[in-house]
């Protein structure tokens, strides 16, 4: 049985909790993800008890194990920016195909406030999810990095 967990600034996470999540997430986005110093970085951004924004955190569980994680971050905007971004989901790559991603996204839209955004890469398997559930694509994304 898989439980979920939720995680906001109300909620005491330590170093420890914080670098287990993002080992996990290192590893189970793989070629999706990113270096493990940014993925701290919007995990504290995320759990930030003195931000008006913040975001949460879905952990997926299984006999006590994490599974799955889903990070959202709140964009403290609204209509011409979605009020929350999807920034990571992740699930065990031995697990998945088992739906564990689909409850992380269906308890994450339920308990959102607002539109959600994500960038999806054209050739990540996710994709399909994503689009069961909604999401569509109305932009093309460019970004000018310095």
């Amino acid at each position: 049985m898989i439980n979920l967990k939720t995680l906001t600034g109300l909620d005491s996470v330590t170093s420890e909790e914080k670098n287990q999540i993002a080992d996990f997430l290192v590893i189970n986005l793989g070629a999706y993800g990113d270096p493990k110093d940014h993925i701290i970085k919007c995990l504290d951004f995320a759990l930030d008890p003195k931000l008006s924004t913040k975001g949460f955190l879905v952990i997926a569980e299984k006999d006590e194990e994490i599974v799955g994680v889903l990070v959202m971050n709140k964009t403290g905007m609204s209509g011409y920016i979605p009020e929350n971004i999807l920034v990571y989901i992740a699930v065990n790559s031995n697990m998945r195909g088992k739906g564990i991603g689909k409850q992380l996204m269906d308890h994450a839209i339920t308990i959102s406030d607002g539109a959600i955004a994500l960038h999806v890469e054209a050739d990540n398997p996710a994709k399909m999810l994503y689009e069961r559930l909604g999401f569509t694509n109305k932009y093309l994304e460019m970004r000018l990095i310095k």
